[in-house]
């Protein structure tokens, strides 16, 4: 049994928690909005009223929250109770520069510091079925390595040095093609609508086909039914496509179909709907 900090508990963090009770590991659950958190008390989770409070008597510190800001002013909160030895990993998507910012911190408190971020929405996130990408020492592996296995299919750890932010930039690479499937998805099935037929018949078209694939019919078939209860939301997909911008022009790449979801997805927060699952995109296509 490890004791384990969770800190941000929304739809990947409340999840992986979950996996972590399930799998016999101690989890302190804390998060900004504690009635977010408060219903992980019934999975045996102990649900802190600070991150201090999370992080005190830990063994790993995992945080899931929204950037890298965040993500460093939470630990800057958990300070009084943090203890040198402790393993921090880094599992939210963060950004490729502030990756050696965090892995800093944790030099500075003495924590052994692993970027980790997973590839994965809520369904895989609820079923332990994430993939973990991940960079860290091998003093990191030997704790984590048992509880990634509770909370994914598998791990994929790419270099020695958390700092390095090997997690994240394959994590980015990865959701960019999420991210930018789904706008294709949208824009076809609009499309399709707007020129006078059954959207449905774009699915039909595809399907068995080599242009076919799972992610194409769950995500139309949500389109379709109007139903875009999150699984991965407009506001952290927007985000995310800031973040892979970002790391596209620091390595001299252009990303204009990332660029284009960006600006998809800020119209659709605009129109209200940001809390909405990125599938929601396909609302882009239509007057507000």
């Amino acid at each position: 049994m490890t004791a384990v900090a969770m800190l941000g508990t929304g739809i990947m963090g409340a999840a992986m928690a979950r996996n972590l009770l399930k799998d016999g590991h101690r989890v302190a659950a804390w998060n900004r909005t504690r009635s977010r958190a408060e219903p992980l008390a019934a999975d045996g989770a102990t649900v802190t009223d600070s991150p201090a409070e999370a992080v005190s008597g830990a063994d790993v510190i995992i945080t899931m929250l929204d950037d890298g800001e965040t993500a460093m002013s939470v630990m800057a909160q958990a300070v009084p109770e943090l203890r040198a030895g402790q393993v921090w990993a880094q599992m939210g998507t963060v950004g490729v520069a502030n990756v050696p910012r965090l892995a800093g911190f944790a030099a500075e408190h003495g924590l052994t510091f692993a970027d980790a971020p997973v590839q994965g929405t809520k369904q895989p996130a609820e079923q332990g079925k994430l993939v973990v990408l991940a960079a860290g020492p091998e003093a990191a592996r030997t704790v984590l390595d048992p509880l990634f296995g509770a909370l994914g299919s598998r791990t994929h750890w790419l270099d020695e040095d958390g700092a390095s932010g090997a997690g994240t930039r394959l994590k980015l690479a990865a959701v960019s093609y999420a991210i930018s499937l789904t706008s294709v998805i949208a824009e076809s099935v609009a499309l399709t609508e707007g020129l006078g037929l059954d959207p449905s018949l774009f699915g039909e078209v595809l399907a068995g086909g080599p242009l076919d694939c799972g992610y194409l019919q769950v995500k139309m078939k949500a389109m379709l039914a109007d139903d875009f209860e999150p699984s991965f939301a407009v506001r952290n997909a927007e985000k995310n496509t800031r973040l892979i911008h970002e790391a596209a022009e620091s390595a001299g790449i252009r990303v204009d179909v990332n660029d284009a979801s960006g600006a998809r997805f800020r119209r659709v927060i605009e129109q209200g709907h940001g809390d909405e699952d990125m599938a929601a995109t396909y609302r882009a296509s239509f007057p507000a």
